[in-house]
Formats: structure tokens, C-alpha cells, sequence
């Protein structure tokens, strides 16, 4: 029987338009740059250079050798903390009440091996083993001796002035986490667990290309001539946050395509920093050589003030590129904003939020963009420091941090805080 309703209609496919022989082809360094990602906020630029990167891959160090370091895995106590019932006083660990004849003398690192009866006590140090049968330690200034060998003083409650066993931590707790920095306190409390090494994530090493024609080395720059602050600035730099740097070169803008070279030319070094070069003028090559590479970028512009123009890409597998302006204290900032982050996640180490104090001072907030200025502590409050033109360093050289001005801060509001190392 025939259907009794009409079958439904199916469109009709729509035509393959055909390639116009005649079209130009798209460059593909156009199609890339088509597909850079688009301008971040400061922050946000933070958290993708933090996240871009793996950890490096750990190893195993001698304790000695730790400081500074990340670690790789969790800290644990491999013996309880304290080992033992500890003397937390100089004094006489007691047995029942008073007064008490005196036993023996015991001091830290030698335990006595016998047992306190009613009425008994022994001379005691502090970190010693206390013996057993003590119901507390007696301070050695409430103590009264008597010409008899005997003791008196106040009876000091059950546990008084004794650090029990595992009272701090019970075997096998972790002490820390992985991620944390190692220093000075953690190598003392690794040492204190019984650990004579440790796992950690390595430093990042870092290679440092500064560009210009216009650069001097050492003196007083001559006309038209300035004198190179990056150089000594970006080692440090890289140290306090927790890198290395490999070298330090000097690359000239002509002719063009050295800077090229000089980047495939670094070796054995987990990031190439470039300094100038970032922009799109005439003698600006980075980002043309990285659009050759195939690399992909990770942040190319950054809405904030100065610091720009900064960029972060992944040259290849493991191998990162950090685009800083030539100017110095924009180039301090786009380091602080993309190279710190990216060190630390290659480190492992987390991205922690930000303090945020009231800062007080004059300065513009610029419209749609986050201003980066120093900032020196002021009691409880941060305020802003003179000197901090894009070449000017003075306000970053005396200050104690960087506050990150949002458009809309007013004199005296909030505003997070990068910390800077004394």
C-alpha cells in the first residue's frame, strides 16, 4: 500500500566552491601569526608560563648539596620525633613524692639503664633520655638538695617538662610536601628525620641573549651609546629565582638573521631568554625567527605597563623562549611575570597566591592594563617608590617589591605584591 503521507524533503548538498587558481597562497608565517594567542592579563600571563612547562626530572642529592633546591617528593620522619621520653629541662626527673634520694647523674647521649623507684630521682640535662619509671622532671631552680643525697622541692604534675615520644610526629609522617623550596630550616629538620639525602628537582638551566647595536660593556657610554644594565641584571635575577644561567651573550642586530643563529646555538639550556628584539620594528627579529620554527606561543602580549613587549613559546619539546623588552625595568617586569612562573613550574614548585597590602603613593593607573611599580614596606602598608621609567631602575634597586596596579586603584587601596629577595 502506498505510504499516506509525502516522503520528507532532503536539501540538496550545497556546491564545493572551486580554488580560484588565480588567489595568492597564504604565507604560513601569516596563517601562525593569525593563530597567536590573544593579549592576557597580567595575571592570567603569570599562570599560563607557570603551567606551560612539566618539572624537570628529579634526582637525588646529598643534603649538602640541597639548598635552594625544590623538593621532588614529600618529607617524611623515618624514626618518631622525638626518639625517646626527652628532658625538655635541666633538672631531676622524679618517681613518687618527695623528697627524693638521688640515684645517678644522667646526661644527653648517655641513658641510664636503670629503673626510678617511689621516692628516687636522677640528676637529669635537657635532651636527655629521661628513665624509666619518671613522673616528672623538677626544674633544677625549684630543686633543694640536702647534705644526705636527697632532693626537695614541689611535686611537679604527671609529664611536666618531658617531650614524649613521637610527640612532634609518629614514624613515617610527612613533613612536607613535594613542591616546597629547601632551606635552611628544611635542611635541619631533613637531618633531624634521619635523612642523608634528599629528591629534588633541579635548577632551570637558562642561556641569555642581550641584543642591540647600541650596547657598551664597561664605563661611562659614549654619544648615541648606552650602557648595558641587562647583562649583570639577568644572572642574579635567574638565581634568585631559582635558576642557573649557562652563559650570557651579546648579540648584535645586524645583520639580520644572528639572532637566530644565536638562539639554535644555545646549548644544554632549558630556556633561551632574548632581551629587545620583541617588538615588530626593523631590527626586531624574535618573533620572526620563532614563526620560522614552528613554534608555539604561549603568551605573546600582556596587558600590563611596562613590559611590553613580552612573549613566552615553546621552541621545541622541553626548550621554552622568554621575549623581554630592552629597556631595563620593563625587562625586569615582563622577567617577573613570565620567566619567575615558568622557572618554578619547571622546578615544580606551586604558583601561590599573591599578597595583597594597602599601597599608598602616586601613580597612574592606565586603562584596561595592570602598572607594575616598585613599592618599599611602610609599616603595615606598601609605598610606591620614585624612579620607575622603563629604563630606569632606581625604584626597583631600593624597594622590596613590585605592586601590581589594577585600572582602578586609588591612592591607599589593596594591590598583590611580587616580593623581591633582599
Amino acid at each position: 500500500m502506498p505510504p499516506t503521507t509525502a516522503p520528507a524533503l532532503v536539501p540538496a548538498p550545497a556546491p564545493v566552491p572551486t580554488p580560484d587558481p588565480a588567489a595568492a597562497p597564504v604565507p604560513a608565517a601569516a596563517l601562525r601569526a593569525a593563530a597567536r594567542p590573544p593579549v592576557v592579563s597580567w595575571a592570567r600571563a603569570r599562570v599560563l608560563a607557570h603551567g606551560a612547562a612539566r618539572p624537570l626530572p628529579a634526582r637525588t642529592v646529598p643534603l649538602r648539596d640541597a639548598a635552594g633546591l625544590t623538593l621532588a617528593a614529600g618529607l617524611p620522619t623515618l624514626q618518631p620525633l622525638p626518639g625517646f621520653d626527652t628532658a625538655a629541662m635541666d633538672g631531676y626527673a622524679v618517681s613518687g613524692t618527695g623528697p627524693w634520694r638521688v640515684r645517678a647523674a644522667v646526661r644527653a647521649g648517655a641513658p641510664w639503664a636503670g629503673v626510678l623507684g617511689a621516692a628516687e630521682c636522677v640528676e637529669i640535662s635537657t635532651g636527655a633520655e629521661v628513665p624509666a619509671g619518671t613522673r616528672a622532671v623538677l626544674p633544677l631552680e625549684s630543686a633543694v638538695t640536702t647534705g644526705d643525697g636527697r632532693v626537695s622541692g614541689p611535686l611537679p604534675p604527671p609529664g611536666r617538662h618531658i617531650r614524649r615520644t613521637g610527640e612532634d610526629a609518629p614514624a613515617g609522617r610527612r613533613l612536607a610536601p613535594a613542591g616546597t623550596g629547601i632551606g635552611p630550616a628544611l635542611l635541619g629538620l631533613a637531618a633531624s628525620c634521619g635523612h642523608d639525602t634528599l629528591p629534588v628537582r633541579p635548577r632551570p638551566r637558562v642561556g641569555v641573549l642581550v641584543t642591540g647595536d647600541e650596547l657598551e660593556h664597561a664605563g661611562v657610554p659614549g654619544p648615541g651609546r648606552v650602557r648595558d644594565a641587562l647583562g649583570p641584571l639577568l644572572p642574579a635575577l635567574v638565581a634568585e629565582l631559582g635558576g642557573e644561567t649557562e652563559e650570557v651573550r651579546y648579540v648584535p642586530d645586524r645583520p639580520s638573521g644572528r639572532l637566530a643563529g644565536a638562539v639554535h646555538a644555545v646549548r644544554g639550556a632549558d630556556i633561551v631568554v632574548v632581551t629587545g628584539s620583541t617588538s615588530v620594528g626593523a631590527t626586531d627579529q624574535l618573533r620572526r625567527l620563532l614563526d620560522d620554527a614552528g613554534a608555539r606561543m604561549v603568551v605573546d602580549t600582556v596587558a600590563c605597563r611596562p613590559g611590553h613587549p613580552m612573549l613566552l613559546a615553546e621552541l621545541a619539546p622541553d626548550r621554552w623562549v622568554v621575549g623581554l623588552p630592552g629597556n631595563p625595568y620593563a625587562a625586569l617586569v615582563a622577567a617577573r611575570t613570565l620567566l619567575g612562573p615558568l622557572i618554578a613550574g619547571l622546578s615544580g614548585r606551586t604558583l601561590g597566591p599573591l599578597p595583597c597590602v594597602p599601597v599608598h603613593g602616586r601613580a597612574r593607573p592606565a586603562p584596561g592594563l595592570t602598572r607594575l611599580v616598585p613599592v618599599a614596606w611602610d609599616g603595615g602598608r606598601a609605598r610606591i617608590a620614585d624612579g620607575h621609567r622603563a629604563a630606569f631602575l632606581q625604584g626597583a634597586a631600593v624597594g622590596d617589591a613590585l605592586a601590581a596596579i589594577p585600572p582602578d586603584w586609588t591612592d591607599g587601596a589593596p594591590a598583590p605584591l611580587v616580593l623581591t629577595a633582599a
